[in-house]
């Protein structure tokens, strides 16, 4: 048995699965999560009167077969088979998403579909070189046009920035292998826009827990305690002391852990590095507090079903209201509603902590949702029963044109904590999805069983599969068993 105890901070996808993993091995886990109630992080399901709402909306499809079968063996039948089905809101009428060109062009009329393949033409003829930043990159891919029409406004919404300042990696990463070209393609040849490999974005179903994400985290959560792991609730880190190679983990409520060999941790960075002692250097820890996030609201609309909303979410492309888009929990999952004559739509709110949005009263949510549902015409304020409202800190990292450069000045620092690794959407300050959260976390703890650094968490990307250079290390590492089977060739 490993004598090793290994502390993980956050009990979301990449903490339950680093808690997971590691108490299989037989290490003794403690895993410390903030939140008072729900394990799962912004994965978790909550729960209203019998209805059930995710937070985000999380489809479960990954190209790594490792995080496939992780899901598989936490909740074999629970998860259910759905098909994906997505729109996009513009000028009063609903576009296919992602975007099928000619659904697009027929939709937006003989004049502006003539204009978006001219400014497409343009874009292949006259690209901004080297974009670095989103309105540029999307501009390269579909044209100035098409980006006015079906990404600038949704995307501001959510960032609450200018496209101009969103860093050309979040378009790379979120959209990665999608273009007009693709589309096309795919059009007619569907699946094999990519070389005949699956352009993640335009998958049309995937997995999903009958009652929500947070069914997957709180079970996998039972199965840790069951293997031995502490999972202590209501248990916010404060403080992080490394002295003579050991960590002491402090609670906000006065309680300390001690003897730790090893931390990982998805907390957010901009909280992490200013909790650690010795204390990072001033630009680390500088860089840190400039990291900033977005905040995120759910207003929870329950109404008769009248099959108005067929769709998995809808993106809310016009800027006369503030909703950015709208859930249909139901589309989800129809077990997430207790009863098949009522659904529960989720209108989805982007702000920042302390805003006008965010300082709102939750009655004064509701009546905003209310008047925006009923003015894109999805219901009457007189059909809504009942409704709740949920808040998420920290839902987004924001990525705008400084961040690449603040997180590599941490993540050069980290080098100098031994035992401490950072994985996961916040605890890496990086865009990802759940599957990417949970292989940098599976990489983790391949290192703590290792009793070395062999995988470097960073190159893991947004497709939840491990990049490394082929050179003389890598070959020296596949020779000596170091490598993981499947994690470079994944791609379905």
């Amino acid at each position: 048995m490993n004598e090793q105890k290994v502390a993980v901070i956050g009990a979301g996808p990449a903490g339950l699965t680093a808690a997971y993993l590691l108490s299989k091995a037989g290490i003794a886990v403690y895993v410390f999560e903030a939140d008072p109630i729900y394990v799962g992080g912004i994965s978790r399901t909550e729960t209203y009167k019998g209805f059930h709402f995710d937070i985000g909306g999380h489809r479960f499809f990954s190209k790594s077969k490792e995080v496939e079968d992780f899901w598989t063996e936490i909740l074999g039948e629970e998860m259910l088979q759905r098909p994906r089905s997505s729109k996009i809101y513009y000028q009063k009428k609903y576009f296919r998403y992602p975007l099928v060109a000619l659904d697009a062009l027929r939709k937006l009329g003989l004049i502006q579909a003539v204009l978006c393949l001219l400014s497409y033409a343009r874009a292949k003829v006259f690209p901004v070189r080297d974009p670095q930043n989103f309105e540029d990159w999307v501009s390269n891919q579909f044209g100035k046009k098409l980006y006015k029409i079906f990404f600038k406004t949704y995307t501001e919404k959510v960032w609450g920035i200018p496209c101009s300042e969103i860093s050309a990696d979040w378009a790379a990463q979120r959209i990665r292998g999608l273009s007009m070209s693709s589309l096309i393609k795919n059009a007619l040849f569907p699946k094999k826009a990519n070389g005949g490999a699956l352009i993640k974005t335009l998958i049309d179903s995937f997995r999903y827990p009958r009652l929500g994400p947070g069914l997957m985290w709180e079970t996998c959560s039972a199965k840790c305690l069951r293997l031995g792991a502490c999972v202590q609730m209501n248990a916010r880190v404060e403080s992080l002391s490394l002295h003579q190679k050991k960590w002491t983990i402090g609670l906000s409520s006065g309680q300390t852990h001690s003897g730790f060999d090893q931390v990982i941790s998805s907390a957010p960075l901009r909280e992490l590095i200013p909790a650690v002692r010795p204390v990072f250097p001033p630009e680390a820890v500088d860089a840190a507090k400039r990291l900033s996030y977005r905040d995120f609201i759910t207003v929870i609309l329950i109404l008769p079903e009248k099959g108005n909303f067929t769709d998995n979410w809808i993106y809310i492309h016009d800027p006369s209201v503030l909703v950015g888009r709208i859930q249909n929990f139901k589309s989800w999952s129809p077990e997430m509603v207790p009863d098949p004559s009522m659904t529960a739509y989720g209108l989805e709110y982007f702000c920042f902590d302390g805003d006008g949005l965010w300082t709102a009263s939750d009655a004064a949510l509701i009546e905003l949702g209310k008047k925006e549902l009923s003015q894109i015409g999805l219901a009457s304020p007189l059909d809504i029963r009942d409704g709740c409202v949920v808040r998420q800190k920290k839902a987004y990292p924001v990525y705008d044109q400084q961040y690449k450069q603040r997180v590599s000045a941490i993540r050069n620092a980290l080098d100098d904590y031994p035992g401490l690794q950072v994985v996961g959407r916040n605890g890496m300050h990086k865009y990802n999805n759940q599957d990417h959260s949970m292989m940098t976390a599976m990489l983790a703890v391949k290192n703590i069983l290792a009793g070395s650094t062999i995988f470097d968490l960073w190159k893991v990307n947004d497709d939840a599969i491990y990049h490394e250079t082929i050179d003389a290390e890598m070959e020296d590492a596949a020779a000596t068993g170091r490598m993981v089977p499947g994690l470079l060739n994944t791609a379905q």
